[in-house]
């Protein structure tokens, strides 16, 4: 994924993808096929790999229109055509491997790097599978300060082969007072190069 992500169960979330659920979250496990060397009996077939990375990367000609929640607060962009689902107070959108989770949270004070990561991240390790964080950081978007948790997750499995693939994860959380959290959860498949887009979508936050 062109980085900078499944998702966060609570806050105002921008998330994207699918989460949120907030956000839904994929991990990949590979099954390496045996061969017998020097035998002349026909072995078995070999299977595909159980969970190998899904091809992702969110084309350059994608287009992204404005979206607002109910009761407004803030914009941002998501990408046009892709699927939306509501999951609680997180409104998702996915396509393939790819999401972009939303979510509204209220708080009264400014997240900080050392409360994203003694408090969200516990709470997002607890309802994820195969859990593993890369970094929790203050960055710097067009509408100001956000503080960004990286971490990778299994997906939750596929409802027909119950397969799951590994997903790198990118968790915005903006704040402002009296308006609270606006948290962005920007998730897809290990491998795709989605920096771009990701950083069209984050750079796109405003609140109204």
């Amino acid at each position: 994924m062109r980085r900078p992500l499944a998702a966060a169960a609570a806050g105002v979330v921008l998330v994207t993808g699918a989460t949120a659920g907030a956000v839904a979250c994929s991990s990949s496990a590979s099954t390496a096929a045996r061969h017998a060397v020097g035998v002349s009996a026909p072995s078995a077939p070999t299977p595909a790999p159980a969970d190998s990375n899904p091809p992702g990367d969110i084309p350059d000609t994608q287009v992204y229109v404005p979206w607002s929640p109910p009761g407004g607060g803030f914009t941002v962009k998501v990408p046009e055509g892709w699927a939306r689902a509501t999951q609680g107070p997180a409104t998702v959108f996915t396509d393939k491997f790819n999401s972009v989770r939303v979510e509204r949270v209220h708080a009264t004070t400014a997240p900080t790097v050392n409360s994203v990561r003694t408090k969200d991240i516990p709470a997002i390790r607890a309802a994820s599978t195969h859990f593993s964080l890369v970094k929790v950081v203050s960055v710097q978007r067009k509408e100001g300060t956000a503080v960004l948790a990286e971490y990778r997750v299994s997906s939750a499995p596929n409802q027909v082969t119950g397969k799951r693939v590994p997903l790198d994860v990118q968790r915005y959380v903006f704040y402002k007072p009296h308006k609270g959290e606006a948290v962005l959860t920007l998730s897809g498949g290990v491998g795709a190069d989605n920096v771009d887009p990701w950083r069209t979508v984050t750079d796109s936050f405003r609140w109204s």
